[in-house]
């Protein structure tokens, strides 16, 4: 059941943006000292408007979110996009953490990803300190934002997980990693994903305690992880409705 985050009202009804949506690339340091890049959506200058991190899927990058980022800029949200060491490259923007890290020699499985998300959620800690911080996974990333929303309870208030799963048992993890942290949460959640994908979450979201905690099945086949919010997609407006009502107040 979708319950109203009371602590969006104010920003989402004043949130103004003070000019057209850009954004800026950074870099700021992994828990290892890898260099991750990230691109910031920060056209709101109020120091208490909410932040959401995004993760991206397998075999992409920041550029997933070139598309949404700006629509959550809209709904009164600042966003970084940030890349993972896992991953390659979307929608013509390479991932330079990815490049970073093979240049490095170091691994870069989905779970060798885990240090990258805590450390960005840090940054935005740190350098956004009254801004209430949402992060938000796609695929592998959606995995592992609602493990460390488990496991850190106090990096992140509120978490969306797009298409997530146990994807880790092939690395070494345990069947149910993901599962396991997911016992723990206590902060909202949105969960979504294609139709089919919906039983490989279903545990997942029965696992959570959270008192506030969506589960969303489009009535189409719908798209795997982020890039179903993409406005290509006949069918992204479903997908934006139920996020909107979400992240929304009543």
């Amino acid at each position: 059941m979708t319950h109203a985050l009371l602590w969006l009202l104010i920003p989402l009804l004043t949130a103004t943006l003070s000019h057209a949506t850009e954004s800026r690339t950074i870099t700021f340091r992994s828990t290892d000292g890898i260099s991750l890049t990230a691109d910031l959506y920060t056209p709101h200058e109020t120091k208490t408007t909410p932040l959401i991190l995004l993760f991206h899927q397998a075999g992409s990058s920041r550029g997933e979110y070139t598309d949404i980022a700006p629509r959550l800029n809209k709904m009164g949200f600042n966003c970084i996009a940030v890349d993972l060491r896992s991953g390659e490259y979307s929608r013509g923007i390479d991932n330079q953490t990815a490049i970073q890290a093979s240049k490095a020699g170091l691994p870069t499985h989905y779970s060798d990803a885990l240090p990258d998300v805590i450390a960005a959620l840090r940054y935005a800690h740190k350098n956004y300190p009254n801004s209430k911080i949402i992060a938000w996974g796609s695929s592998y990333s959606a995995a592992l934002v609602l493990k460390v929303a488990g496991d850190h309870p106090e990096l992140t208030d509120t978490v969306l997980a797009f298409s997530p799963g146990e994807y880790f048992a092939h690395l070494g993890k345990s069947k149910t990693w993901i599962q396991d942290s997911a016992k723990k949460i206590e902060v909202p959640v949105f969960i979504t994903s294609s139709k089919e994908e919906a039983d490989s979450w279903r545990i997942i979201y029965d696992a959570i305690p959270s008192k506030t905690k969506t589960g969303f099945i489009p009535a189409t086949a719908g798209r795997h992880g982020s890039r179903a919010l993409w406005k290509k997609y006949d069918d992204s407006e479903a997908y934006w409705q139920a996020v909107t009502q979400f992240l929304s107040p009543e």
